[in-house]
């Protein structure tokens, strides 16, 4: 599992608030960085795969934890 370069907390946050600040942040990781996010917004399940194959970026957990959606994408 790769680690974790930065955390993004997009709680509460509705689309297309979470991918915004998730393109905001990957734009100052590096290549191969990985960026957690967790967001409640049950439309990110949709959106996130669809962000990470749109960029080139690549989408590796994609997962449910007690109401929040946890992410990891790694920048490409």
């Amino acid at each position: 599992m790769s680690e974790v370069s930065k955390e993004l907390d997009a709680s509460g946050l509705n689309c297309p608030m979470p991918i915004l600040r998730a393109k905001k942040a990957l734009k100052d990781m590096n290549s191969g960085e990985v960026l957690r996010i967790i967001a409640t917004d049950p439309g990110t399940v949709k959106d996130f795969p669809a962000f990470a194959k749109q960029t080139g970026n690549e989408l590796l957990e994609s997962s449910e934890e007690g109401g929040s959606y946890i992410y990891r994408l790694q920048k490409a």
